[in-house]
């Protein structure tokens, strides 16, 4: 089923929206009810992997499903996305995720708008994040090419496995970056270590959908190689 251009920028805005609340929302709350740091990143974790299923599984046909600038630059280097349909898809991402942590700060009876404290700065923290994306990445495109009808669960156990081996707890996408740098709560980010963040996620991707198509011909080739 073919959806227009309306509809899938609307599924992309409020899939990202959606996604944000739930990172900023059940962020609160785990905060809000463990006194242990673990325990809430624990929470943090299980509500982030499980709404990625939910949306992935209800609106990738609509859109794609990407919720992710990241992902959707991946798309646009492969060609499976037009140059203009990428561009427009990132304003609506990063819009709706400024929108989704308004939504939770309007939830948990938060100040709409803030300027997170949180730092997350330094080489560890950037190259984790160059690592959660391209794995993220290259979890989505060779979940794709094998086993479309998995992806969601794929993603969702990545990003959930991801929040723990990396350092950055894996913010792996450029709209939810941006959005968690206007709440100063548990899942926010200074301002300041945007920038970077932006940078090693676009890396991460890039370096992903290079990786993911040289792996995946070489595959096919050996597949053509064995068939002949």
């Amino acid at each position: 089923m073919e959806f227009d251009r309306a509809r899938r920028h609307l599924a992309e805005g409020a899939g990202t929206a959606f996604l944000v609340a739930t990172v900023v929302g059940s962020g609160i709350m785990a905060e809000t009810l463990a006194d242990d740091t673990a325990v809430a990143l624990l929470g943090n974790t299980i509500a982030t992997g499980a709404i990625l299923v939910v949306l992935i599984t209800v609106l990738g046909p609509v859109s794609g499903a990407h919720f992710n600038p990241a992902v959707t630059l991946a798309f646009a280097v492969r060609r499976d996305l037009p140059p203009a349909h990428a561009v427009t898809y990132m304003a609506v991402q990063i819009t709706g995720g400024v929108a989704g942590t308004v939504a939770a700060h309007l939830m948990f009876e938060q100040p709409l708008l803030q300027l997170s404290e949180t730092a997350r700065a330094g080489p560890a923290q950037w190259f984790a994040e160059m690592v959660a994306t391209f794995g993220l990445v290259a979890t989505i495109l060779a979940g794709l090419r094998f086993r479309p009808s998995a992806v969601p669960w794929l993603v969702g156990l990545y990003i959930s496995a991801a929040y723990w081996f990396t350092a950055s707890t894996s913010f792996a996408n450029p709209a939810v970056t941006i959005a968690r740098c206007l709440s100063d709560t548990f899942s926010g980010i200074r301002p300041v270590d945007v920038p970077a963040f932006l940078l090693a996620q676009a890396a991460g991707a890039l370096l992903a959908a290079l990786a993911v198509r040289w792996l995946l011909k070489e595959c096919a080739a050996e597949t053509r190689l064995r068939q002949g």
